[in-house]
Parts: structure tokens; C-alpha cells; sequence
């Protein structure tokens, strides 16, 4: 009797430190690619995944979803590499049985075997595990090196979106050019996660947004040239906190701005930092329209040994092209990530906090994002302007160093 598999679409689970980078999720998706484009596809049953063992003739792949599945390779069996990005079968090489390792991610194609357990191979096309990494890492610099900030206006017909970026040199517009064939997302309303995010068009893009792309930035900074783009609209909070509950990874904050209570809620892919008193001081004084040199907001309260505030500071100074905070220039998304990480027990009641979060679906905590504290100085100095200015273009996580 002919047994028939039903392939269901498979949510993808990127590694720890993917969420929001986008250009990571890209590599796996070339393999819907390459399925689509064999005319005609070939009847019958499927798996794809990663190789979690090699014995022999048989392999052992798991699939996004945890699934494992048994798979015989046999005499018969076309063998073929793609690069990562590649969609096309005549740009794949033949692949030797030897040279198949575990990590290697594989598309393969054939008939079950009478156990009904084992598909007998008649194609399979492997994206070796170094290969991806490589391409993994480009992507990765690709967005560091990108544009992000707030959708200031969008032109349809020039396929143009002005971007509000700042740095400590001041607020710069950059018109990004979103080339026709860019690949354009959009986050969901209650995730962050980019495998969450959605295929859309240009038009879905709206003022207000915050949008993140990869490309080419021309020489005077002023244009972006987009190959990839991901935006989403979210939650703006600046406050200070309420009462926190470790247990449950929440944490309530009075919302200066709406004067309402918000609960949040913190996930293993929130990004927080508390800030140093001296960086915190130098965009207090930006905000006030000081130079970003100076010292202000005086009687601010000290927050952490000299030496841990010195060395947060070098770290913010450091960070990303075009120079870091000890320079005058350089993006804040860049300079924050670098940061060290916080955690909630380094929130108090009446810490001052900056959040990113997610719109939320009206019922449950809204998920944080990113949450900065420290900012006592900068709230004092422009309660909205400090928002907007810090936190919105680097939500979207494209500072965010590999390591974390």
C-alpha cells in the first residue's frame, strides 16, 4: 500500500542570539526555494532539516521542529551542494556520502521503505554547517554596518522611506532607496522574533515605524541603498518602575508620558541594559542641547563603582563605524549593545527605565524588547525626546553583537 506524508509548514527555531536579526532566518528559507524551482517536483514524501548523525548509509535529521526522521542513502541517490542564498540547482555541485556532517542542513526527497519509518532517498541537497555560519556571520555584519530609526515619511511611487536616525554628532534624516527586488518584512504585533516576522509590501510600511535595513550607505551618509528590510510598529514607554516580580519575569512601570500602569513582561530574548551615570549624563546634556562633552545633570545618583561606570563608558565609546561615543559619533544601538547586560534584580522601585515593547494583544503583559536603565538624567532632560531618540533605532536589534 502507498504511504503518503502531508508536509506541514514548520516555524523556524533559530539559535539563541538570532531573534531579531534578520538576515540569519534567509538561509533556511533558500530551501523552499529550491523546492519550488524543481519542475516538475517530484511526487512523494519529504524531509528537511539538519543532520544530527552519519552511520554508514543512514542519517539521522531533525527537523525545525524536533522531528527525526530515519533517511537511507542509496547507490541511486543524487547527491548535490548549494551555497547558502543560492536558489538555483544548476549553480549545485555533487556532494560524496564522506563529505556529509552532522550540522550540515539537507533537503531530501524519495519513498518510504516498507517500516514505514526510513524514506529511501532519491534526491538530497546539503548546505554544509561552515558554509552557513560564514554566510551567517556576513549577514550579521551586514546589519551592524545597516540603518535603523523611525519612519519619518514614506514615498510609494520613488519606493523611498526618510529614516530619523540619531548619533552623539547629532540628528541625521537618511532617505533609504528599497530596491524592487529588496526582501521586505514586518514584525507581528506580540512577537519580536524574526521567523514571526511576515512577508510585506512597501506599502505596509507607515510613518512612525521603526524600520532596520542591510545594504549599501552612500559615502555622505545621506541615502541607504536596501537590499533587506524588516519593520514593525511598537510601544514606547518611559517611566519608572512600580514593583518588580522576579518569579514571574515581570515588572510594573508608571508610564510618565500616559500616566497609566504597565505591566511588562521580560523573555529571554529582552535586551537590557542599565546605563553608566557618565554616558547617561553626556546624552542628558545632548538633549539640553549642551555639547555632548559635558558633564550635566547635576545631583544625579550614583549608580554603580567608578570603575564599572568608567568601564561602561569605554564600552559605549568603542562601538561601531564612524566612530563611538568618545569620538562624538557613532549610533546609539550600537553603542548600547555593547553595554553589559542587566537583569531585573538590578531594578529597584523607582529606577527610571526607557522600554521597547510590543504592542501587545489588549490582555496579557506587553513583552519588552529592550528596557535601559540609568536613565534618571536623560528623563529629567526630554521625557519624550529621550525616548525617541535612544531606544527606537536600536530595538529592532541590528547592534546587537554576536555574542551576547
Amino acid at each position: 500500500m502507498k504511504q503518503t506524508v502531508a508536509i506541514k509548514p514548520k516555524k523556524l527555531n533559530l539559535p539563541p542570539g538570532f531573534s531579531l536579526l534578520p538576515g540569519a532566518a534567509l538561509v533556511f528559507a533558500c530551501f523552499a526555494s529550491l523546492a519550488l524551482a524543481q519542475q516538475p517536483a517530484p511526487a512523494g514524501p519529504r524531509v528537511l532539516g539538519t543532520v544530527q548523525a552519519v552511520n554508514g548509509k543512514t542519517l539521522t535529521v531533525v527537523s525545525d521542529a524536533g522531528v527525526a526522521s530515519m533517511v537511507a542513502i542509496e547507490d541511486s541517490t543524487r547527491l548535490l551542494q548549494i551555497e547558502p542564498g543560492k536558489t538555483d540547482l544548476k549553480e549545485a555541485t555533487p556532494l560524496s556520502l564522506a563529505d556529509l556532517q552532522p550540522g550540515d542542513r539537507v533537503l531530501v526527497r524519495g519513498t518510504m521503505a516498507e517500516d514505514g519509518k526510513t524514506l529511501r532517498a532519491a534526491s538530497l541537497i546539503a548546505m554544509k554547517k561552515a558554509a552557513i555560519s560564514e554566510k551567517q556571520a556576513k549577514e550579521r555584519a551586514d546589519w551592524q554596518r545597516g540603518v535603523g530609526g523611525l519612519v519619518k515619511s514614506v514615498d510609494s511611487a520613488a519606493q523611498t522611506v526618510t529614516l530619523a536616525t540619531s548619533s552623539l554628532s547629532g540628528n541625521k534624516d537618511v532617505v533609504v532607496h528599497v530596491a524592487k527586488d529588496a526582501v521586505l518584512r514586518r514584525y507581528a504585533t506580540d512577537s519580536t522574533r524574526f521567523d514571526a516576522a511576515k512577508p510585506a509590501p512597501f506599502s505596509a510600511i507607515q510613518a512612525g515605524d521603526q524600520l532596520r535595513a542591510r545594504g549599501a550607505r552612500s559615502g555622505d551618509g545621506t541615502s541607504f541603498d536596501a537590499v533587506e528590510v524588516v519593520s514593525g510598529s511598537f510601544r514606547n514607554i518611559a517611566g519608572t518602575v512600580s514593583s518588580v516580580d522576579a518569579s514571574s519575569s515581570t515588572l510594573v512601570v508608571q508610564d510618565l508620558t500616559l500616566k497609566t500602569v504597565v505591566t511588562l513582561k521580560v523573555t529571554p530574548e529582552s535586551q537590557m541594559r542599565k546605563l553608566p551615570v557618565p554616558f547617561a549624563e553626556r546624552l542628558a546634556a545632548r538633549l539640553k542641547g549642551q555639547p555632548a562633552g559635558d558633564a550635566a545633570a547635576p545631583g544625579a545618583p550614583a549608580q554603580g563603582s567608578p570603575q564599572s561606570q568608567q568601564s561602561g563608558a569605554q564600552q559605549a565609546g568603542a562601538a561601531g563605524p564612524g566612530g563611538g561615543a568618545g569620538r562624538g559619533g557613532g549610533d546609539f544601538q550600537q553603542m548600547i549593545a555593547r553595554m553589559p547586560p542587566a537583569t531585573l534584580s538590578d531594578l529597584q522601585k523607582g529606577d527610571a527605565v526607557m522600554v521597547v515593547a510590543t504592542e501587545g494583544n489588549g490582555k496579557d503583559p506587553v513583552t519588552v524588547i529592550t528596557l535601559l536603565g540609568g536613565v534618571d538624567a536623560i528623563l529629567r532632560a526630554s521625557p519624550k525626546g529621550g525616548q525617541d531618540m535612544i531606544l527606537s533605532p536600536w530595538s529592532l536589534g541590528g547592534g546587537e553583537p554576536a555574542a551576547n
